[in-house]
């Protein structure tokens, strides 16, 4: 297995930030989802709890439109929205992850309008 391009990821993470940031605008807190998918059919419970001591609320996915695999979303709540905080919290996320088996899968924010 290779290494992990966390450069690569963090350029990414960036350049995401900025497009929404610029298109329809970011709110100035909000919970920040980070999406976590297993390399094979693994157990996620052990993954889950090693997240949970970092801070954050996991839930097993097992059946969603959008995806055929299931995966495990792993989320910050209230977080202070910027390009550098989103990135520690999927930083930690996905060297967790990839301790475990699983590989990260991208970040979504879920946010009140009202803190805009």
């Amino acid at each position: 297995m290779s290494e992990h391009d966390y450069t690569a990821q963090r350029a990414e993470t960036r350049a995401e930030y900025a497009e929404l940031r610029d298109g329809p605008g970011l709110p100035e807190f909000a919970d920040v989802d980070y999406f976590l998918i297993p390399d094979t059919k693994k157990d996620w419970a052990p993954l889950a709890d090693a997240l949970a001591k970092e801070g954050y609320d996991c839930e097993w996915v097992e059946d969603d439109e959008e995806s055929d695999e299931p995966y495990l979303v792993a989320t910050l709540y209230e977080q202070i929205i910027s390009a550098d905080g989103i990135w520690l919290g999927e930083e930690v996320a996905t060297r967790i992850a990839l301790e475990h088996g699983f590989q990260p899968d991208g970040w979504g924010l879920l946010g009140d309008e009202d803190d805009e």
